[in-house]
């Protein structure tokens, strides 16, 4: 499913967990015509006249559709809403209000696409909402100070429980969340909180690392995946790119020099190198496939070959500040609260200069805490096992990010795991025909199809 340049983008980062890219320019506010008003009234003005709604854009849609931008006011600690707000940035793309809603929570900055619908968006025929998450993007304090104490799962499930009762009263029908890797991490997270606000979830390639301290799921599947050929020619090539540092290195930082990008936050060039070599695997598997195996280069290739082999799969620029500093957010959760694989590599022993930089805090400032919440994700392991209903679990057998995946248990109803043989970008139309038949079933009844 194609979406807009910046999704593509922070999902490509996702395996490391890197998510970086670029925001779509948007249209100015009231650059537009207005269109054709649809038997919804004037559904523009009815948006506007939602309590905390600030309509800052229109951009021409589908025909049938209007997508519009918005932001909504939220309280920065939602126990404590006398403690400032902040504008939760989200747009709108309309079709009717007698259509089911989909809420696609992106668990990052927010895109700009009007032609991007979901997968459950499409299959429901309906309306979609897009958010961004807490402190992504441009949704964080006018101040631009960021409190991370309150930037949490209970936090984030609160702002968009907030957000569906304020557009409930407009849109009363069936409501559905989706969302792909964080962003369908949240779906799950919003209904643990809040488990009547929807009708049901769709959350794609969404990993459940519910034991940070244990990886080794992580490394028995890197180990699976493939043929033996391959994952011993992508070992070499590591090895190869660390035999070759000191050129590898002395390449990033006259590339960094020249487009004026640094290394503070992971501690240098050297150390930027190492990190990148040692997620490439499981960054060519996560985005890649077997027929991709012919591109690894050999110990005889050039080291120009191997700079661009290492950049192309782990993508070099993703360990700069300029980077890093949008995501900090995104790792202070993995740092806080969603944990973070970090894979082993003993054909590199001997090689390795920086033992520890696999660990999230390489990717945020050091000036800002990280203390682990080694309970948040047994919550909501144990509330999907014995609670969780109504539930449509994706997951590509060939992904490394969801080695560890949620799980059904005794107290799971109308809830669905299904994988396909495929990557991070895992659909239901990935699906064997038996299983995607009865997932579609499932989001067709959730969606009172």
């Amino acid at each position: 499913m194609r979406k807009h340049t910046r999704t593509r983008t922070l999902r490509r980062l996702v395996t490391l967990g890197l998510l970086a890219g670029l925001l779509v320019p948007t249209a100015r506010a009231g650059a537009l015509e207005r269109t054709p008003e649809t038997p919804d009234g004037d559904i523009r003005a009815r948006v506007e006249a939602v309590p905390g709604m600030r309509l800052t854009g229109e951009k021409p849609a589908a025909p049938g559709y209007r997508y519009f931008e918005l932001s909504y006011r939220q309280p920065v600690d939602h126990r404590h809403p006398g403690r400032g707000t902040f504008e939760q940035r989200l747009t709108l793309l309309h079709k009717s209000v007698q259509q089911p809603m989909v809420l696609y929570t992106t668990g990052y900055a927010l895109g700009g696409d009007p032609a991007f619908r979901s997968e459950p968006t499409r299959l429901v025929d309906g309306n979609q909402i897009s958010t961004e998450q807490r402190y992504f993007g441009t949704s964080r304090p006018e101040s631009g100070a960021v409190d991370y104490t309150t930037l949490d799962i209970w936090q984030a499930a609160s702002d968009h429980h907030r957000l569906i009762r304020a557009l409930k009263a407009l849109y009363g029908g069936p409501w559905i969340s989706t969302g792909g890797s964080k962003g369908g991490m949240t779906s799950v997270y919003h209904r643990r909180f809040y488990p009547r606000d929807v009708n049901g979830t769709v959350a794609y390639s969404a990993p459940n690392n519910t034991d940070d301290r244990d990886d080794t799921a992580y490394d028995a599947l890197v180990e699976r995946l493939g043929t033996p050929s391959c994952r011993a020619a992508l070992k070499t090539a590591q090895r190869e790119a660390l035999v070759r540092r000191t050129e590898l290195a002395g390449r990033y930082t006259e590339w960094a020099a020249k487009e004026g990008r640094t290394f503070t936050t992971v501690g240098g060039a050297d150390r930027a190198l190492e990190l990148a070599v040692l997620r490439a695997v499981p960054m060519f598997w996560q985005y890649g496939d077997a027929g991709k195996c012919a591109q690894v280069p050999a110990p005889t290739a050039s080291t120009d070959e191997l700079y661009a082999w290492l950049d192309a799969t782990s993508g070099l620029k993703n360990y700069t500040d300029q980077v890093l500093a949008p995501l900090t957010p995104y790792f202070h959760q993995l740092g806080t609260q969603l944990g973070y694989p970090q894979y082993r590599t003993p054909h590199l022993d001997g090689l390795l200069r920086h033992p520890g930089v696999q660990d999230v805090r390489s990717y945020v400032s050091r000036d800002i805490p990280l203390r682990f919440q080694p309970r948040a994700m047994a919550d909501i392991d144990r509330w999907v096992r014995r609670h969780g209903s109504e539930l449509l679990f994706v997951y590509g057998d060939n992904d490394p990010a969801t080695a560890e995946r949620f799980r059904l248990g005794p107290g799971s109803r109308d809830a669905y795991v299904e994988a396909a043989t495929a990557n991070h970008r895992a659909r239901l139309s990935d699906l064997a025909p038996d299983a995607r038949a009865r997932a579609e079933a499932a989001l067709g009844r959730w969606a009172g199809r």
